[in-house]
């Protein structure tokens, strides 16, 4: 099977993945008492909702810029700008295929598309231990409220889940990954290949460890936090818009925004009815409202988010082609 066909299969089941989440998200759904949730939402807290979405853009640049620019000092933020918001609109279609789009884009003479693509493994590591430590921070805050949830909605199917079967199956692929990389240092000199390989695993740990020759790491880590609180404020903000949320504080958007990010590890375009559906979950679960409450938020959340970055993504695009006509 060549890897055209591959890509399609995965992609088709992605998107399969994506619509049989949203139909359990929405199978049970009172529309009526949906359109009049949708009615009674504040807008202005929906502006700043926009306002904090944006933001956390304009950290996201600056921090991946931060890690750019040990291998092109002259790098514009215009450009990392435009690279960051054509691959946002891409990953809603394609799911992993932005990361490879935002590499083409900023790549240069003096920064191969492999170096790129380490800083954005680096990025992404960052993230994944910026939602760890949410977590923690939520569950420390009130475990006794929270704790529940997580241990039965979240870790519980997951155990489940991880039969042992699976695990033979992850130790088999790490041993695979483990052998192409002693084959590809042990032959890289014989055959074109290994010697290929061996370049882009290289240029990839250069890129990776780029966080190590940051020269301000705290304007990194100022910029990563001010990513996620960021994050955060969105969540909130989206709380105070719907009355029946209105009350909940800080800390529940807290956790709801971890419980949210949890769907961006699954498989489907966008987040796409895996963000409902937990999200929907949780709020229903904790909170004691209506399915349609949940369903309401996390409806706003994800496709006025979505929105936004298709309108970025489109004026970057439209930059970035003015731009290289001059």
């Amino acid at each position: 099977m060549n890897n055209k066909a591959n890509k399609a299969i995965k992609y088709s089941l992605s998107f399969i993945l994506a619509a049989v989440l949203l139909y359990f998200a929405f199978k049970s759904v009172d529309w009526a008492a949906f359109l009049s949730d949708i009615k009674q939402t504040r807008w202005g807290y929906v502006a700043l909702f926009f306002a904090a979405s944006v933001l956390a853009l304009v950290f996201r640049e600056e921090r991946w810029r931060i890690l750019l620019r040990q291998f092109d000092p002259d790098i514009r933020r215009i450009s990392v700008w435009n690279a960051i918001n054509i691959s946002n609109v891409a990953n809603i279609v394609l799911p992993g295929v932005g990361e490879f789009l935002r590499c083409g884009y900023v790549s240069t003479h003096k920064m191969s598309t492999d170096k790129a693509l380490g800083t954005i493994v680096c990025e992404r590591v960052c993230d994944v231990l910026a939602i760890i430590v949410i977590f923690i921070i939520a569950l420390a805050s009130g475990w006794s409220f929270f704790g529940d949830f997580f241990s039965n909605q979240l870790m519980a199917p997951l155990k489940e889940k991880m039969s042992f079967s699976l695990w033979w199956i992850a130790l088999l692929v790490i041993a695979i990954l483990v052998g192409y990389f002693v084959l590809t240092i042990k032959f890289e000199h014989k055959n074109e290949f290994f010697k290929t390989n061996a370049q882009l695993i290289r240029n990839l740990g250069i890129g990776i460890a780029s966080i190590a020759h940051i020269k301000n790491k705290f304007l990194f880590l100022a910029t990563t936090i001010g990513i996620w609180v960021m994050y955060l404020f969105m969540s909130w903000f989206m709380l105070l818009a719907l009355p029946e949320l209105s009350h909940l504080g800080f800390i529940d958007a807290l956790f709801i925004s971890g419980v949210g990010n949890i769907a961006s590890v699954i498989p489907v375009p966008g987040g796409i009815g895996a963000y409902h559906y937990l999200v929907a979950l949780c709020i229903q679960t904790l909170y004691g409202t209506a399915w349609e409450t949940g369903i309401v938020y996390a409806t706003l959340s994800h496709e006025l988010h979505a929105l936004l970055i298709i309108i970025l993504g489109i004026i970057s695009y439209f930059s970035h082609t003015m731009i290289r006509r001059k």
